[in-house]
């Protein structure tokens, strides 16, 4: 990928990403495809971007006078909360941890008054969705309980009130199968063309995006809250950040339309980028500097898968079992009793973290704030919708 960390590829198709950076020539295909598209303007690949369907995963779009549904995807609004919580890290016990965790899976509207008093209490528009509000879903989403384990910056560290004594928790989810039914709609009546900025029905989109946005937001709050009752904790947000989402935007004195798929917004606060399961987590603040709008304002979401969902039990079933992967190289335990989910999330499967946050930090667009250690991280117990 040669050693600039911000690489042109060209004219309107940048990627950032470090010598020891490994991204698939698909996933730069796909980017370069996506840079051809009407009223696109300038297209970023982020480190940990990978193929996805269709359209690469972790990238950042600007179009103008046109905007494409279909490069923000089915889970609109899927982003990351995370709290700091009041429970301390001294004499922990992982195993009891789980237990009183418990399953989280099973719709919360269903389980008590009080909880149905909690959705409506988000005032979301009616969408036929309620009952996944406050579940992670499958695929790449979690919830995690985090220990701090460095500090790089003391004064924004302690500006956001954090203490290493205590646990932290990341929410990792999105707006459930309201998104995919947004996504679903626009491209049988529409396709992949896109819409036009003037269009009844980009006005139409604007306003599902947004109800997708606001039930993402909520669903993550109500996952956390949940959580912080089994547990018997407190907990209060530092950040929520979505990484799939539309906004209209200037950047370097033109207006259009900026596009993030898998992409963190680097103009709204302190981030988190997660590893896998078996990795590092980092808090990082982004820097306004000069590489800002060549980066479109965005920063990588997480590590980056490296292999393909399908491809992931066949490479690893010979060396592990499902119960050896419920425990990583880190000690954290892994709560996933579903068998091909718990293979195709495997850290294996990931690209190592450091690489992405070197890359941002050789570009000069990230600041590191604190590390955070996966203690237990929650996919799902089997059985749950996607």
């Amino acid at each position: 990928m040669g050693n600039s960390s911000l690489q042109l590829i060209a004219e309107n198709v940048s990627v950032i990403a470090s010598a020891k950076t490994w991204i698939e020539g698909g996933a730069i295909q796909q980017l370069q495809t996506t840079a051809k598209l009407p009223g696109m303007h300038r297209v970023v690949g982020m480190p940990d971007l990978h193929p996805g369907r269709g359209y690469p995963v972790g990238a950042a779009f600007f179009s103008i006078g046109r905007f494409y549904p279909a490069l923000i995807g089915g889970d609109i609004g899927c982003g990351m909360r995370l709290l700091k919580t009041d429970l301390p890290i001294a004499k922990l016990s992982l195993d009891k941890l789980v237990k009183r965790l418990g399953n989280i899976d099973a719709p919360l509207i269903e389980q008590n008054d009080y909880w149905h008093e909690r959705v409506r209490a988000c005032q979301l528009q009616d969408s036929g969705f309620e009952a996944s509000l406050g579940t992670i879903g499958g695929g790449n989403h979690f919830a995690e309980l985090q220990q701090i384990t460095e500090v790089f910056d003391q004064a924004i560290f302690s500006a956001q009130g954090l203490d290493r004594k205590q646990l932290m928790l990341l929410v990792h989810s999105g707006s459930r199968g309201l998104g995919g039914q947004i996504l679903r709609e626009h491209i049988d009546q529409f396709g992949h063309h896109g819409l036009a900025e003037d269009e009844a029905a980009a006005s139409a989109y604007w306003q599902q995006h947004q109800q997708a946005l606001d039930f993402a937001r909520c669903n993550r709050g109500l996952i956390a809250e949940r959580i912080c009752v089994n547990l018997a904790m407190q907990a209060e947000p530092v950040l929520d950040i979505h990484h799939n989402f539309l906004s209209e935007v200037s950047i370097d004195g033109v207006r259009g339309f900026l596009h993030r798929k898998g992409a963190a917004p680097a103009d709204q606060g302190l981030i988190v980028i997660p590893g896998s399961r078996g990795d590092y987590s980092f808090v990082v603040q982004a820097l306004d500097g000069e590489l800002a709008s060549h980066s479109l304002f965005s920063l990588a979401h997480g590590a980056g898968r490296k292999w393909m969902r399908s491809e992931c039990e066949a490479r690893l079933k010979q060396r592990y079992t499902a119960a050896q992967l419920s425990r990583t190289a880190l000690d954290s335990r892994v709560v996933c009793h579903d068998k091909g989910l718990i293979f195709e999330e495997a850290p294996e499967a990931y690209k190592p973290i450091d690489s992405v946050i070197e890359s941002l930090q050789e570009a000069g667009l990230i600041k590191l704030v604190a590390k955070l250690k996966p203690l237990i991280s929650y996919k799902t117990s089997g059985g749950c919708c996607v």
